[in-house]
């Protein structure tokens, strides 16, 4: 038999893979068929890992197949998105030293799993993902919760931040980001998160939903008005009550204006103090920063203005008169200055700072005096008559100056050498020997 026609006819037959195009096409055929074998190894690697509880494994198979995804099979690809979020989730509730990141990992796998799933529409594990997506938005804010509870700033405001990418309808975490930041002195990224709620126009109202529990007497909370009624009508509940959080949105801008004078950008916080003014008129602190603001800058008309507003709007705050007393006395309105330092005293009877200030602004007198002496040192009569007007002022400044001295020395537990030193003067020249030396030897054992 001559085989050698048939074998040349099977050379030539166009069913045999000669050209290059087919040859590059069967290699792709292979190459696929290989692939999809590799991802369904690593796949059911992970699986097994993730069941045993190494997640060291589970994260290396899953690393290797993502490498191969590109051309993965549909089925492969949603349960690559699934067992990726998986092994991430359990890398960080187990080991995070294997990837700080793995919850931001985790969630955006979850995520890409659900898009992916509802556009090819096979939601083959969109069901048993969507409740660990949200276990795992739970899992972090409790971690960011429990941080800021314990005062670790530091880490609290990189965790709760890290809640609200997890889950950005939850705006309150990056509020209270931006209150970690500030807490941890980080003014740069309290800011930023400030002003990025001003941007999304953050309010924080909250409705709350509470009954008060029959059996314990206590109120406990609701997820809904409906839930809270269903337990009303058990008869297990009473006291059925909807409570509605005021808005935060005076309070985001306030914040703003003092992480701005925290950060000494005063020029800034002056603006942003003036808009929080505009958003909340009737808060008192809002216009104390601004007044604050306003003498840091030296412009003191305009401080003892607000602070002159200010006691209109609080009349029983000493440190009002206190501060207007200061600006006055600076001012040379010393008459206005005294009315406010005794209106600061009638008060609040241990204000210390305000019996030195009212003693001090009395003595102002005695430089003339003393001036008065000195040019009528040949005028006995004369010089007598201003030496009485000096006596009469010392008796005057006496009891405000020993009031203030017995509170100082209260409250910092130790003497206060510049009131001892002034009233060791004007014991000496009142002839109050015996008070005189008691000042004296406070004053001698303090040089030694």
């Amino acid at each position: 038999m001559n085989f050698s026609r048939n074998n040349n006819d099977l050379l030539n037959s166009k069913t045999f893979f000669t050209s290059k195009k087919q040859w590059i096409t069967l290699l792709a055929i292979v190459f696929v068929g290989l692939s999809t074998y590799a991802q369904k190894d690593e796949l059911k690697a992970a699986d097994k890992a993730l069941k045993s509880g190494d997640v060291a494994a589970a994260k290396s198979a899953v690393d290797k197949a993502e490498g191969l995804m590109a051309n993965a099979d549909a089925k492969y690809k949603a349960k690559f998105y699934f067992l990726k979020a998986k092994t991430y989730y359990d890398i960080g509730k187990k080991n995070l030293s294997l990837d700080p990141n793995a919850y931001d990992v985790a969630a955006k796998s979850f995520q890409e799993l659900l898009d992916y799933e509802k556009e090819t529409g096979k939601p083959r594990y969109t069901k048993e993902a969507q409740p660990l997506l949200n276990a795992l938005v739970g899992d972090v804010s409790q971690k960011g919760i429990k941080e800021y509870q314990e005062k670790k700033y530091a880490d609290a405001k990189k965790t709760l931040y890290q809640t609200y990418t997890l889950s950005k309808k939850d705006t309150s975490f990056l509020e209270y980001a931006a209150n970690a930041a500030y807490l941890d002195k980080d003014y740069d990224t309290a800011l930023k998160y400030f002003k990025k709620l001003k941007e999304l126009g953050y309010t924080g109202i909250a409705t709350t939903y509470s009954a008060t529990n029959i059996e314990t007497g206590k109120r406990d909370n609701f997820p809904s008005k409906t839930q809270m009624d269903l337990m009303i009508k058990t008869k297990q509940y009473k006291d059925p009550k909807v409570e509605v959080s005021e808005s935060k949105k005076a309070s985001i801008v306030k914040n703003i204006a003092y992480v701005l004078i925290e950060k000494g950008e005063i020029e800034e916080a002056v603006a942003a103090v003036k808009e929080a003014r505009e958003t909340d008129p009737d808060d008192i602190n809002i216009l104390m920063n601004e007044a604050s603001l306003l003498l840091k800058l030296g412009k003191k008309d305009e401080f003892a203005e607000l602070m002159k507003e200010a006691i209109e709007k609080d009349p029983t705050n000493p440190n009002l008169y206190f501060n207007v007393g200061v600006i006055s006395q600076e001012q040379g309105n010393k008459e206005e200055a005294l009315n406010y330092y005794n209106k600061a005293i009638e008060l609040d009877p241990n204000y210390v700072d305000a019996y030195i200030n009212l003693g001090a602004l009395k003595l102002e007198k005695d430089r003339e005096l003393v001036e008065e002496m000195n040019n009528n040192l040949s005028n006995f009569k004369k010089y007598d008559a201003i030496k009485a007007k000096q006596e009469a002022l010392y008796k005057e400044v006496l009891p405000i100056y020993e009031k203030a001295r017995s509170l100082k020395k209260e409250k910092d537990n130790k003497e206060d050498l510049d009131l001892v030193r002034a009233l060791m003067s004007m014991y000496e020249n009142l002839d109050m020997t015996d008070k005189f030396k008691e000042m004296k030897a406070i004053w001698d054992a303090s040089r030694e």
